[in-house]
């Protein structure tokens, strides 16, 4: 896009995310657990393993290389993830009596030497499981994050003339506007991230392995009391 001018000293300061604002777009889950195998088709990549509670190898994850999943009752499934043999993230996943809610409990500690980030969110039922699948299989839609470590909402900006600063999460870069992409230090995952300008919004791009991942556009209300 062409660069526009524009001032981007209003995202100086540490912002707090709205739980409440954050909105789910796209297709719902589509998760399988029948017969000892636990798969996610919509995951990316697609996911299958051993559902004996024993950590398997997967392949092309960027935050795990082995993982174990548990049915612990009939509503109720754990996963775990390593990279490296550390431990990275532990998901609990629970159906609701009628079938229909799905809560995700999780605490994701993939960033080393920072405080582990908690939650939970819930999905409601989107599909039905096949006959003689767990509860926790079907498509579910996205619907609500109901709790989320507090320190991990924060975001802190610091703009310099052309160098522009983050951090949040345990996690932190320094890029320079139309620059080169840079690594996000402390991301286990390996990505980079380029920053563009246009107008006064702030546009950042992430990527892993050459390939975009996840794109930003950030922009300040007119009373810079509130981003979007």
């Amino acid at each position: 896009s062409t660069e526009a001018a524009g001032d981007l000293t209003a995202l100086n300061g540490t912002w707090k995310t709205e739980k409440a604002s954050v909105k789910f777009e796209g297709k719902p889950d589509d998760i399988l657990l029948q017969e000892g195998t636990y798969k996610c088709s919509t995951c990316i990549p697609p996911l299958e393993v051993a559902a004996d509670g024993q950590f398997h190898d997967v392949a092309g994850r960027a935050y795990s290389d082995s993982m174990s999943v548990k049915a612990v009752d009939d509503k109720t499934v754990e996963m775990k993830s390593r990279k490296g043999g550390r431990d990275t993230f532990l998901a609990t996943m629970i159906v609701s009596a009628d079938g229909n809610t799905l809560t995700r409990k999780f605490k994701d500690s993939s960033t080393p030497n920072a405080a582990a980030v908690e939650g939970a969110s819930t999905s409601t039922r989107a599909g039905p499981a096949p006959a003689g699948a767990h509860a926790v299989s079907g498509q579910w839609a996205p619907n609500q994050v109901n709790e989320y470590s507090e320190d991990a909402l924060n975001a802190t900006y610091a703009i310099d003339g052309k160098k522009v600063t983050w951090s949040g999460q345990g996690q932190t870069y320094t890029a320079e506007v139309g620059g080169p992409a840079v690594p996000v230090t402390g991301d286990i995952g390996g990505s980079t991230v380029t920053v563009t300008q246009d107008g006064n919004s702030l546009k950042e791009a992430f990527s892993r392995d050459g390939k975009i991942v996840s794109e930003a556009v950030t922009t300040v209300s007119a009373d810079g009391k509130s981003l979007t």
